[in-house]
């Protein structure tokens, strides 16, 4: 059984789950996920399109059904006990399920941790209690498990193999109506409806302020499957001196790929970023209530995760209050206009990459997944 509640966790469930079934082609997949989860051959007891959300106060109105999905997959391994349950980072969500299954007997693998490391550490307690193994996918995450006296394996970044080859840039440009001799710059709001009620006004007000200064830059908006087309409003209120964006949706690899600079939200898609050699603006925004409570919470003085892997600051991070148009395009000008500020930008980055570990990661992460249900098998004779 697995367990996802996001677009990144989804892609990296699908993966797993067809490395699984590559060595296990008998193997039975269930769980909660979505599109890719699916695809690779699992029957899902619910979806998790509408539940994905940040924030505090921001996840109020899916209480509900998040208790009923839970309720869902309870129900579901008591009707057929499975031999490993795997939580897919969303622990707001994945730490109910993981706490009930292993009270029931089931070995708990924890892939992709959450982010213990960076805000609310005294659920490193809650995943000691609940997990077997957990598999990390940042070389930094180990230690912090390893010194808990949790089972812990660095397995490598699924995105290494996920990450498709760079498209044509040319071709990539052309067949969306842009000219290659001009700069490029990708605006990414995010992949949920509350991130982009966020962070999208102020996006579109940052492409006004860098057309201020750079007339020819011309605009990509990435825009993630599923969300629903009123959470593009913003974009009617384009700045007349900024030229008329394309709006790409799931391609947001061949965006990365393309673009001079990308201005974007914290998140996986920093990785995906880094991975192209894109030189990026992270910025984040939550509701007031949600950041002042967390705040206190948070225990380390950087949030993009290409800065967490480099262990310094290699791009610019803009959060809450310091996220404002001007400071957007300000730090995106410095990469468009200063040419050595931008080959400084992507050798960090591909130092970054080369942290990441090998490719490999979700094959090696099916093997341990594997490995524990047989264990889970053997534990679990006797009581079904």
């Amino acid at each position: 059984m697995i367990s996802c509640g996001e677009p990144s966790g989804d892609l990296y469930a699908g993966a797993l789950a067809s490395e699984i079934l590559k060595l296990e082609p008998d193997a039975i997949l269930t769980g909660f996920g979505s599109d890719h989860l699916r695809a690779a051959g699992a029957s899902l007891v619910g979806d998790f399109k509408g539940l994905s959300v940040t924030g505090l106060t921001e996840a109020l109105p899916v209480i509900r059904r998040s208790w009923q999905t839970y309720r869902a997959l309870v129900r579901a391994a008591e009707a057929a006990r499975p031999d490993v349950f795997v939580p897919i980072d969303f622990p707001d969500f994945n730490f109910f399920p993981a706490r009930a299954l292993h009270k029931r007997g089931v070995p708990v693998v924890y892939y992709i941790s959450p982010q213990l490391w960076a805000w609310r550490r005294g659920r490193l307690k809650t995943m000691k209690r609940v997990a077997d193994r957990v598999l990390v996918i940042f070389p930094f995450e180990a230690s912090l498990y390893e010194a808990a006296g949790v089972p812990v394996t660095f397995v490598g970044h699924p995105l290494l193999e996920l990450t498709p080859p760079p498209v044509a840039r040319e071709a990539f440009l052309r067949a969306h109506g842009l000219d290659l001799a001009r700069p490029v710059v990708a605006l990414l709001p995010g992949s949920r409806g509350n991130e982009l009620r966020a962070i999208l006004p102020d996006l579109v007000r940052t492409a006004g302020a860098i057309a201020a200064r750079l007339p020819a830059a011309q605009f990509i908006i990435g825009r993630a499957p599923h969300l629903a087309d009123d959470l593009l409003a913003p974009l009617s209120a384009w700045p007349a001196a900024a030229s008329r964006p394309v709006v790409v949706e799931g391609q947001i690899d061949a965006v990365l790929a393309s673009a001079d600079v990308a201005v974007l939200a914290s998140g996986t898609v920093t990785v995906q970023a880094a991975l192209y050699g894109c030189p990026m603006v992270v910025v984040y925004r939550l509701g007031p209530i949600t950041y002042t409570l967390g705040k206190p919470l948070v225990h380390v003085d950087t949030y993009a995760m290409v800065n967490l892997v480099a262990g310094t600051r290699v791009v610019p991070e803009l959060i809450q209050d310091d996220f404002t148009p001007g400071a957007a395009a300000a730090e995106a000008l410095k990469v468009l206009l200063d040419p050595a500020h931008a080959a400084k930008v992507k050798s960090d980055l591909a130092a970054v990459r080369s942290r990441l570990g090998t490719a490999g990661a979700s094959r090696r992460a099916a093997e341990a997944v594997i490995e524990t249900a047989r264990c889970g098998q053997h534990q679990g004779k006797g009581k079904r």
